[in-house]
């Protein structure tokens, strides 16, 4: 059996088990079943592992909350009920984390996870040893994989810039290469599989990557090129949003909520989801950490969610609405909360014990609120009955965000109407008025309507950076559409204002936050990486 040593994830060894190591190298087989004997039944089967390990960036202490909670748009602050956990939520909303939290540790496992079974899967298509089913190539599905691979590629370039970059199943301790490294190769992957990969959409493509999903990925990495290389490429990312809309394969939905629902694999509007399934694909779970137990009567839901919750919106980005965006209410949960039958109020039970549940949006600060402060999550359908693990597919590309990424190329190449137009259309299922769902390229060019600042006892008592936000406008409307759709972060950096501006217990910590140092562990099981 030839021994595939994951050395780029992090390892713990017990002493004891070093201990008891000699020196003898030969290989006890334990299992009649090896890597050499174990056939798949299909290729599918055999490409399932590398599609189930995205499944697993999306918990609070992962990939998915990383990128809300380190941005001006939520933040996870303890609570009466608990939500400390040794600072490990606050950290992130400060920007103080370091390499020992453990939201870096996870994340860097469970990319390279993907990244390690996608350098498998390939090598087992490649060598023939996967079977391939009528209707399908060996080189449609290695191009699959490739661009699958490419978007755990993507991931570790935005989020820790310099990273080993591993393409076979070699044992020997990788090495370090630069972000721009990573970028390049990222582009080229997703260049040499795009002839390849399939162009159909619909049920059998449903979380996988075909050619436009593909394209999303490429457009989404040109998007913010500037940010990894310090070389723009909005021509090249609009390229790709046109061959995206002009294949005429997806469309808005008419009711914006329809898109987060329970049911949601037949949407139009998703381009690449990443599906989950309560019994059979668990890992989304956004309700367990923020909702408040009581909402459990709300929804007659089998599980009770943790204490009070914690994840919920920065007061500061929910004063940007405009209140007639029905967006607001269909991304954030407010007001006095009421069990199943509409009439029951729901009850606090720790700083608010006995009283009516009501959210209310003004928070203190980022480290400590009361158990009804803050908005909460209300863009992800939790259906009757919900158990632990939701079965809401998550859009990771829509084509929503295909038609902003095209308006935001248009408006940094100069045609401000044009991006108007397209942000417009957007807009337009979210405002019963046609008129307020209008905006003018003036609109998106202006300074954001963010009311940046430190705060304490829920006022802004230092504004902090008060530099205009270029193309303000524009980032606000990204904002308002995308919540809660782990693109925060992204936006703040490539606007620059994630290492400039304060928001709620937040002030800037220097240049090199918009990256994040590579975990302690994974430095300590492999000295390449220091």
């Amino acid at each position: 059996m030839k021994r595939i040593k994951q050395y780029i994830l992090a390892l713990t060894i017990a002493p004891a088990m070093l201990g008891a190591c000699n020196n003898d190298l030969d290989e006890i087989v334990y299992s009649d079943v090896t890597e050499q004997s174990y056939t798949y039944e299909s290729a599918t089967a055999a490409m399932g592992i590398v599609y189930a390990n995205m499944r697993s960036l999306f918990g609070h202490t992962n990939f998915y909350m990383v990128q809300e909670t380190t941005s001006d748009e939520l933040v996870m602050p303890a609570n009466p009920s608990g939500w400390d956990d040794g600072g490990i939520y606050k950290r992130m909303h400060l920007h103080t984390w370091n390499s020992e939290n453990p939201q870096l540790l996870n994340m860097w496992n469970a990319l390279y996870r993907g990244v390690t079974n996608a350098n498998r899967v390939i090598a087992q298509l490649e060598s023939g040893r996967v079977p391939i089913s009528a209707g399908e190539t060996q080189a449609s599905l290695i191009a699959e994989m490739r661009a699958a691979r490419a978007f755990f590629y993507w991931l570790i370039c935005d989020n820790f810039g310099d990273a080993p970059l591993v393409t076979t199943t070699a044992t020997d301790l990788p090495e370090k290469a630069t972000r721009k490294q990573l970028y390049d190769f990222t582009v080229a992957e997703l260049t040499a599989a795009m002839p390849d990969l399939s162009g159909e959409t619909g049920s059998p493509m449903h979380g996988r990557f075909n050619k436009w999903a593909a394209k999303a990925l490429l457009a989404n990495i040109y998007l913010n090129a500037e940010v990894y290389t310090g070389e723009a490429k909005w021509s090249d990312c609009l390229r790709e949003c046109n061959d995206i809309i002009g294949s005429n394969q997806y469309s808005l939905e008419a009711d914006y909520h329809d898109v987060f629902i329970t049911q949601n694999e037949a949407s139009r509007e998703i381009v690449f989801a990443i599906p989950f399934d309560e019994n059979r694909g668990g890992g989304f779970f956004v309700d367990m950490f923020s909702w408040h137990a009581a909402l459990r009567d709300k929804r007659a839901m089998q599980v009770t969610p943790w204490g009070s919750g914690s994840a919920m919106g920065v007061s500061q980005f929910i004063d940007t609405y405009d209140p007639d965006d029905k967006r607001l209410a269909n991304t954030w949960l407010m007001g006095q909360q009421f069990a199943i039958d509409g009439v029951t109020p729901l009850k606090g039970s720790y700083d608010k014990a006995g009283q009516n549940l009501v959210f209310t949006k003004d928070l203190p600060d980022g480290l400590f609120t009361g158990e009804s402060e803050g908005y909460r999550q209300n863009k992800f359908e939790v259906k009757v009955g919900a158990r632990f693990d939701l079965s809401n597919d998550f859009p990771f590309f829509r084509y929503a965000q295909v038609l902003m990424m095209k308006a935001e190329c248009l408006l940094r190449a100069g045609d401000a109407g044009g991006a108007a137009q397209i942000v417009s259309d957007v807009r337009r299922r979210s405002f019963s008025d046609p008129g307020k769902a209008t905006v003018t390229g003036a609109s998106l060019l202006a300074d954001t309507r963010y009311q940046y600042g430190y705060v304490e006892d829920y006022a802004i008592v230092d504004p902090g950076n008060t530099d205009v936000v270029p193309y303000g406008g524009f980032m606000d409307e990204l904002g308002w559409e995308f919540a809660w759709e782990a693109q925060r972060r992204r936006d703040n950096i490539r606007f620059g204002v994630f290492t400039k501006k304060s928001w709620l217990s937040h002030q800037p910590q220097g240049n090199d936050r918009t990256v994040f140092m590579i975990p302690q562990a994974a430095v300590n099981s492999n000295p390449n990486l220091q």
